[in-house]
């Protein structure tokens, strides 16, 4: 027990939608064929692990959520730490090293770990291995992978140091117990790590045999067609190397059917996310004219006889389900078929391997299938390594098994990434292009994630339509490719679509005019406060919005509240306010003329408008992009948010717009403050750090 104590770790993880418990599991995995044992628990279960007193080396994975947070699991620690009162020797004992998880599409890019971080240092404890910080907009794996690779070295030589250090009293033990040890952990952590590569390239090499003899098969008919590679297909160097791969994830989920019968679990059983809201849809409208890039919809939900309170700039959350022909076909798949509303119960398999296993909360105890496969697990889900590898167990084809490796290997990382990550691939493209993999339910249980409710910006004011919320989004469309073999529409936007087509296209015989009929369709949703995306506090402070296409909706709500306002109150006084809204054609996708109104009552003081596809015959071209326009205005804009203290508000896709944005801003501060590109970039800092400079994006 004494030399297993001494080899332990504390392994904490933080995760909002799974990602960091994955990624902790695998270190957990990992820590015992490098002869240690880590002890895991989530950071938010602080009764079971205390760091005040904590002499072992910690390990931490976090991810970062929203606008920059911890995540959820991670709130009460992070409040805790960030005690004033601690001293800054509070941690001085503590030796760690953390994993931060994040997107660096979203301005915070791993905020979340960046705060424990620095918080951690301020209170003197030290890291016995380098911070690392993935990103999930290239994949993660690009950093997890070499971070865990390293850990168990630096981990190695941590727990020597603390042998080393608990041995002082008696230095000559001390002394001969670290000559004789620390050779004894290097030759270890080599040997393990030789054997396991060694079974892996015995591995590797006799698939590599099945599928080069395939491959010159293939070769005598088609030779054009191996030259490229593909999803289910693989080229040299690959298709001939020794495959370093994942170890197998232990199962730990048994599925039995029962033969009784019963209800499903309420839909608000599947958030944790307080209160949630059934509502009707009153209305809805289509945006755009049919011949637009985009469809975008406005949709209306009564929430009048519910306690459901929002202020514009927030944002609120639907919970969908999959798509019912999606789900018919992975029962197909599956050969359920005829067992989709047969109840099923879930637990954990007697004598797993996995620590601390437990049924995934998402999953309900006892339920139909279908109703798990509709509205539990994301299905559409970007399949991780560690679902490949278990996949690979469960495919008869000795060359379908051998790519599958391929593509969960390190060697095969770049595959990965273009024909998975990059392509969108779901876990049905997968069986559509591996026909021998035949996975059981159980193993998608344990490997899918949880179907998250979609998030919405709210597109309305309760004090201008009472009872009302309004919310507009483009139905999301992904076109058919080599890994994806149908088209396919966003799980959520196209259920909204589907559900409100009878309000879009009422029938002949009905007197309802389009988009107004009655709608006896319901939607459950709950809250998602926005903390800063809100109007300013003093009506009189000026402000500048930003919201092309769908990314307009936020200033509506603006808008209309700012419109009540002053109707109510002819007494106060109100700044000004600039709108800047694009879109590809006037005629096609100008998403609110209504905008005009707002013009002429005085509400909106400013409306820049401009449209990227429309073609021109004016000798001087119009500006295209909002930023464009930003740039004329160079001079007001400066004036608002310098001279003035205003806020500037962005809302809309990040990657094609807010940031050239916001490097538009930059050279305006630049050139009207007189000062260089630096100088203008501190200015913008210090613009969100004073929450005057807002963004509400998306990737």
């Amino acid at each position: 027990m004494c030399c297993e104590s001494k080899r332990r770790f504390l392994l904490l993880y933080a995760t909002q939608k799974g990602q960091a418990k994955a990624i902790a599991e695998e270190i957990w995995q990992q820590a015992g064929a490098h002869g240690l044992e880590a002890d895991m628990h989530c950071i938010s279960e602080m009764d079971k692990y205390n760091l005040e007193t904590e002499k072992d080396p910690v390990v931490i994975v976090i991810s970062t959520t929203g606008t920059g947070d911890p995540p959820d699991t991670a709130r009460k620690f992070v409040k805790k730490i960030q005690d004033k009162t601690l001293p800054p020797d509070h941690f001085a004992h503590l030796q760690y090293g953390l994993l931060g998880l994040g997107d660096s599409e979203y301005m915070f890019f791993c905020n979340g770990g960046r705060t424990v971080d620095r918080r951690l240092q301020e209170l003197g404890a030290q890291h016995f291995y380098d911070t690392g910080l993935a990103d999930d907009c290239v994949g993660l794996e690009l950093v997890v992978d070499p971070w865990i690779d390293g850990l168990w070295l630096a981990l190695k030589e941590a727990l020597q140091l603390q042998k080393e250090k608990e041995g002082m009293n008696n230095a000559v033990n001390a002394v001969s117990r670290s000559l004789s040890t620390a050779p004894h952990v290097v030759h270890e952590l080599k040997l393990s790590s030789e054997v396991q590569n060694l079974k892996l390239e015995d591995e590797g090499a006799r698939g590599s045999d099945n599928l080069s003899q395939k491959v010159d098969d293939i070769n005598l008919v088609a030779p054009a067609r191996d030259t490229e590679p593909s999803l289910a297909h693989s080229v040299p160097p690959v298709s001939q190397s020794a495959l370093n791969i994942p170890a197998l994830p232990p199962e730990y989920i048994e599925v039995e059917f029962q033969d009784t019968q019963g209800e499903n679990l309420h839909l608000s059983s599947l958030t944790s996310e307080g209160t949630t809201f059934e509502v009707p849809v009153t209305k809805a409208v289509q945006l755009t004219r049919e011949d637009a890039i985009k469809t975008a919809l406005l949709l209306e939900l009564d929430i009048a006889d519910t306690a459901f309170e929002y202020q514009p700039g927030d944002a609120f959350c639907v919970i969908c389900p999959n798509n019912v022909s999606e789900v018919e076909k992975l029962l197909h798949i599956l050969g359920l078929s005829e067992k989709g509303d047969d109840f099923v119960c879930v637990k954990v398999k007697q004598g797993t391997k996995k620590k601390g296993a437990s049924r995934p909360q998402h999953i309900p105890e006892r339920s139909t299938l279908k109703f798990i496969l509709t509205w539990c697990l994301e299905i559409r889900a970007i399949p991780k390594k560690a679902f490949l590898r278990a996949l690979v167990e469960c495919t008869s084809d000795a060359g379908e098994k051998r790519r599958l490796q391929e593509l969960c290997s390190r060697q095969g990382a770049s595959d990965y990434t273009r024909f998975i990550r990059d392509s969108n691939v779901c876990l049905l493209d997968l069986l559509h292009a591996f026909p021998s993999c035949k996975p059981s339910l159980s193993l998608l249980i344990e490997h899918l994630p949880k179907l998250q409710a979609r998030s919405y910006s709210v597109s309305s004011s309760n004090l201008y339509q009472p009872g009302r919320l309004c919310f507009v989004f483009n139905v999301v469309e992904f076109p058919a490719s080599p890994s994806r073999p149908i088209s396919r529409k966003g799980v959520c936007t196209g259920w909204l679509a589907e559900l409100v087509a009878p309000l879009l296209h009422p029938s002949k015989n009905s007197q309802d005019t389009k988009g107004e009929s009655t709608s006896t369709e319901k939607i459950s949703i709950f809250p998602r406060p926005n903390n800063a995306f809100h109007l300013p506090a003093d009506p009189s402070v000026p402000f500048i919005m930003v919201g092309p296409g769908t990314g307009i909706a936020p200033f509506i709500g603006f808008l209309q509240h700012r419109q009540k306002l002053r109707e109510q109150h002819t007494d106060w006084e109100f700044g000004e306010t600039w709108l800047f809204f694009g879109c590809r054609h006037q005629d096609r996708d100008y998403l609110f003329r209504q905008l005009r109104c707002f013009l002429e009552n005085g509400t909106l003081t400013h409306l820049k408008v401009c449209f990227s596809r429309d073609s021109s015959t004016v000798e001087v071209a119009p500006p295209k992009y909002v930023q464009d326009v930003l740039r004329l205005c160079a001079k007001e804009v400066a004036r608002i948010l310098l001279k003035e203290r205003g806020y500037f508000y962005i809302c809309g896709d990040k990657k094609r717009m807010a940031d050239d944005v916001s490097d538009a801003i930059v050279d305006i501060l630049s050139m009207e403050m007189e000062a260089d590109k630096l100088e203008a970039m501190k200015t913008l800092a210090m613009l969100r750090e004073a929450k005057r400079y807002l963004q509400d994006v998306w990737s």
